[in-house]
């Protein structure tokens, strides 16, 4: 401590010091230490400046004081805040999180390749009822949409019954979708496939088109005799009877009753059965039959597990394999021959050169599967159904 003691020889052997000190320092007479060996101020008065420059001093330590206050209530507010925003963004997270995976559970659960193939197929089929480009109007598209959003309603109806009496199944053949994985409860599942009937039903009854109705109730039916455990139903255990659903919805249904719903009740002509319409009927007989068949070679191993007599269990997944490929080929050879008889130029070139290039990449595809590999099969399966769209986008060019 003997360094903080200023000794008055100093002060006066350095006056001028002393006075630029006087600027920054309290007055003092002299600095002693006590016998703690702490610093005070002496009350004994020397010489010093003037008192303006003592309440000088006092005034900038006030207000240092004050800034220095306001600066670290400042920072404690900014922290406080910043400290408080954090959770606030963390929950905007959680619950953009939560819509995400709420939104991801429904999209699997609606079966999107379901969803695609009958949204395609009402498009495709109704524009075979447009004669000429007048009738793409308003009225045409109304009546269309109107199709479409009934349609899809019901399809996620027949899809989610479906998952809802498959979940022991589905939790060995396809474990990501909501039931089988949890994500959804079977109460949630019953919620949702109640509320989707319920609104296509509504949305049919509304319009007032019968074709249209006649074609949700007859979907109905069947989607909920194929699914449902109820004695002399679920009919999918039996595979004939199975695949008789799929083609009824698939390949006569979809075409002929959304075809009335705008030749009919749309557009208010006769009830007619074009060439275009008979094709398009005939193709997806096919078609419907390979995908009630391929769809159940991914499954074998939960099928057989609980008793559903499949073809696939029947006669082996690499048979099926081959009679689906079979199907498929055929039908294009009748494509191609529908085309080649056409009085139309651009749609017989449309036709034949469309169904060529698509029966020589199934071929080609076919050849290279993995039929040991469930993931390779799979995704033949959704190849499959991408064949299913691309005949939807050329069935309007066949005149």
């Amino acid at each position: 401590m003997d360094a903080l003691r200023l000794r008055p020889s100093l002060l006066s052997a350095r006056p001028g010091a002393a006075r630029r000190r006087d600027h920054f320092l309290p007055p003092f007479r002299s600095i002693q230490r006590n016998g703690e060996g702490r610093v005070y101020f002496s009350s004994q008065r020397t010489q010093g400046p003037p008192l303006y420059h003592n309440q000088k001093f006092f005034d900038w330590k006030s207000s240092y004081s004050r800034i220095s206050r306001q600066s670290i209530s400042t920072s404690i507010n900014a922290s406080g805040q910043q400290l408080q925003s954090e959770p606030e963004a963390h929950d905007s997270a959680s619950i953009w999180r939560a819509i995400s995976s709420s939104l991801d559970a429904f999209y699997r659960f609606s079966r999107p390749h379901t969803v695609i193939g009958t949204a395609l197929s009402i498009v495709s089929v109704s524009l075979l009822a447009v004669q000429s480009l007048s009738d793409i109007s308003p009225l045409f598209l109304t009546g269309l949409l109107e199709a479409v959003v009934a349609a899809l309603f019901m399809n996620i109806y027949i899809v989610g019954l479906n998952q809802l009496f498959d979940i022991e199944i589905d939790k060995v053949n396809k474990p990501t979708l909501p039931l089988a994985s949890g994500e959804y409860t079977p109460a949630t599942g019953v919620a949702i496939v109640s509320v989707f009937a319920a609104m296509s039903f509504g949305l049919g009854w509304a319009v007032g088109s019968q074709p249209l109705f006649w074609a949700l109730f007859i979907s109905f039916i069947l989607g909920t005799a194929y699914s449902i455990n109820l004695p002399y139903l679920r009919w999918k255990r039996f595979a004939v009877v199975a695949a008789l659903c799929i083609l009824a919805v698939r390949a006569v249904i979809v075409q002929l009753a959304f075809f009335l719903h705008i030749q009919t009740f749309v557009f208010r002509r006769p009830a007619v059965f074009t060439r275009p319409l008979l094709f398009a009927t005939g193709f997806m007989t096919f078609f419907s039959v390979v995908i009630a068949l391929f769809k159940d070679i991914p499954d074998i191993e939960g099928d057989r597990i609980f008793g559903i007599r499949s073809f696939s269990v029947r006669l082996g997944q690499k048979k099926v394999f081959w009679i689906c490929v079979g199907l498929l080929e055929m039908a294009y050879s009748v494509a191609i021959l529908m085309g080649a008889t056409s009085t139309s130029l651009w749609s017989k070139a449309a036709t034949i050169a469309g169904h060529s290039i698509l029966a020589a990449i199934l071929w080609s595809s076919a050849r290279s599967v993995d039929l040991t590999s469930k993931t390779a099969i799979t995704s033949f399966y959704m190849f499959i159904w991408k064949l299913f769209y691309a005949e939807y986008l050329l069935i309007p060019l066949v005149r």
